[in-house]
Order: C-alpha cells, then structure tokens, then sequence
C-alpha cells in the first residue's frame, strides 16, 4: 500500500504463494472498496464477494480512479505449493479455485487407502482412530469412515500455547508439545491407536505425542501422516528447518518409526496426495513439491544457497543473521550465499555460550503469557481500542 497513490499487488512467477482480490460495495453506490490477501477466508469475513485469484506473475493497481492489471513474467510454470492446502490454509478457504476442506477430505480418503494395504501387509489391526488437533481433523474423519474404525477425539489442545514446529529451540519445542495437548486416557488405555497428522516436521511434536499416548496406556501406536516424508527444506517463504533437522531426512520410514517410538509409520503418497488437490481442478498441473522430492520449480537452487539459506535458520545463528550489507557479525562477508574472508570458529565458540538458561526463562515468559487468557483486572476495558490510545488519558 502506498500512502496517497493505492494499492499494488504481485504473485510470484510461478503462483507459488497464495493471493487473491476481493471487492465490496460501499453506501449502495458505485464505489468499491479492494481487499487482497491470501486466503479467501479473510474475504468471507469481511463481507468482500467476487474472490479471484491473482494469476501467476501478474501485477494488480488500484488508485482511487481506476484499477490496472498486467501480467509481467508470462510462459512460467504455474505451481503452487501444495503445503497449503495440507497445513497451511485454514480449512473454510479456497485457494486456486479448491476448496482445503474437500482436498482435506481426499487426502484422508486416499491415505485410508495406503494404511489398509500396509496394515494388512503387517498383520496388524486398529481400534480407533484420533487426530492430532486441529488441521488433521477432517482427514482423519474421513480416514476413519473408509477404513470402518471408529473416529475419537483423544487430544485436547490448549490454544494458548504457540505452534511449536516454528519455536526457536529443541527444549522449547519439547516442552511446549506436552503444554499444547493433554492426552485422555479413555481413549487409549488397552488400545491399538491409529494417529493421523497432517505432515511430519522435525518429529518433535510426533515423538511426544506418540510417548503421550504410551503414558496413558495404548497398547499399540501407528502414525499416519497426511503428507509424504519431509525430506527438504522450503527456499520459498516458509521458515522450515534445516534437512538435517528432518526426521525423515535420510531415513527410511522403518528407521522414522524407530526415532519417533512408533510401532509404524505410515505416509501418504506423493501421488495420492496431488490427486487429492488435482481431482478438484484439472488446470493445476503442477505443483511445488520441493519439501518432498528436492526439485526447486524455480530452477535456480542450488546446493551453495541451500547451505547457505540452512547456516542461516540453524537454531544459534538465529541470532546472527547476516545483515543487509552482506557482513555478518562474525566478520565474514557473504557473497552469493559461499562465506569468505572468515570463519566460523569464533562465531560457533560464541553461540555455545547461549545456555539453556535464556530458552528456560522464555518458556516462562511464555507460560505467564498463557496463564494470563482472560480478562485481568479490567484490562479489558482498553481492549480494541485503537493505537493512538493512551492508557494515562483514562
């Protein structure tokens, strides 16, 4: 947005990050007011109708007289990333003209496919089926209608706590896991428990809950996973962890199940899991898969930048990102994503030194944050208030 001129909006080349306009009648008259954002959701909201996705490479401006659109970059591959509509997108959105909920429903039609012919090649028998809450629900009901098991909701989830595959630290992560969810015993103690999740990250979260349900007395505990095994890291837009931070980098799912403490991994299809999206629009043709199989639909990643982009979003050198003249605090210059004139030595000495004592006192700034979820001493009565509020002025 610019301030006195109006409103410009761009997609990536290649559509790879969901956008899209939406407008709205104002006063009854002919003027409109433009919404954009990445979801259709946020249109619904708002009382904005006409949602239309902004199409790959092109620029939209809207001033006060007129709006402009052009495409920039034609003749690109059209591939949006799929992640968005596994884990990304809130279910009531549509994105590229699919509805996530029904892709959702798919995907778990599909993965109650794959289950059954590996339960039944492992002579092995389920009683209940239970999401991981909240975006694994809707494939997980539908998992469970296929197979014919019964569907249970045996997480309870504390929404109060932050998402965890996105927390700085490993004992943060951890911790936070356990605070996130609460595992009820009645529907699982005795039991061979079949769990479905969306994707698999790190595997932090999977592990404790997976020990989550042990300690509540599961018998038997099978994860099923909406996504194929996470094997690479995302270059576009999304803050994902190094490849050697994967659970699955570099493991078979035999070896996933061993690190995680499962009695069975099972994962989606690459295919499946496009058909799951692809069956509710023909003219997606491809897709960003990169998580899953490496390939960059970009064409221009290479290994020097992947090392680059995983030294950046290590879990110490968090802190010591390099700044936008190229110099990163270690004294070394970055050129084209190779580090030269420098070292590392001093910077990794240095960063050992961050103990666990700063991640232990955010965890407990975090558990005040929580514990403090409702109204406090009538400190909602400034609630919703705009920011020029001053609270001396009461």
């Amino acid at each position: 947005m610019l301030a006195g001129f109006g409103i410009i909006a761009f997609r990536d080349p290649c559509g790879i990050r969901p956008v899209g306009m939406a407008v709205r009648n104002v006063g009854g008259g002919e003027a409109k007011d433009y919404l954009f954002a990445s979801e259709s959701v946020v249109a619904d909201a708002a009382g904005f109708t006409h949602w239309e996705d902004v199409r790959a490479g092109e620029a939209i401006i809207i001033t006060r007289t007129s709006v402009s659109r052009r495409v920039l970059v034609p003749d690109k591959t059209f591939a949006p990333d799929i992640f968005e509509w596994v884990y990304f997108a809130r279910p009531d959105s549509v994105l590229d003209g699919v509805s996530v909920y029904r892709s959702r429903m798919a995907m778990g039609d599909l993965l109650a496919e794959e289950v059954r012919r590996v339960l039944e090649t492992k002579k092995i028998d389920v009683d209940v089926v239970i999401p991981v809450p909240d975006t694994s629900r809707v494939a997980a009901l539908n998992l469970a209608q296929k197979l014919g098991v019964p569907y249970r909701e045996g997480f309870v989830k504390n929404r109060y706590v932050d998402r965890t595959f996105i927390m700085p630290g490993q004992q943060m992560r951890r911790k936070n896991v356990r605070r996130k969810l609460n595992a009820m015993a009645l529907e699982f103690s005795g039991k061979s428990v079949l769990i479905v999740d969306d994707s698999i990250v790190r595997g932090t979260t999977s592990k404790e809950i997976i020990q989550m349900a042990k300690d509540v007395g599961a018998r038997k505990v099978i994860l099923a996973s909406c996504a194929p095994p996470i094997r690479y890291c995302n270059v576009y837009g999304i803050d994902m962890p190094s490849r050697q931070d994967l659970v699955a980098y570099h493991r078979t799912p035999s070896q996933i199940a061993e690190a995680l403490g499962a009695d069975l991994v099972i994962y989606q299809t690459l295919q499946d899991l496009i058909h799951s999206v692809q069956q509710f629009n023909p003219k997606l043709r491809d897709f960003d898969c990169s998580v899953f199989t490496g390939e960059y639909v970009t064409g221009d990643i290479d290994e020097p930048y992947l090392a680059w982009v995983e030294e950046s979003r290590s879990e110490k050198l968090r802190l010591a990102a390099p700044s936008s003249n190229g110099v990163s605090p270690a004294g070394s210059t970055l050129t084209n994503g190779v580090r030269i004139n420098g070292t590392m030595g001093n910077l990794t000495a240095t960063l050992k030194m961050l103990s666990a004592k700063e991640e232990e006192e955010e965890m407990q700034r975090r558990e005040i944050m929580a514990s403090c979820s409702g109204p406090m001493n009538g400190a909602d009565d400034i609630v919703g208030l705009h920011n020029t509020f001053k609270v001396g002025s009461m």
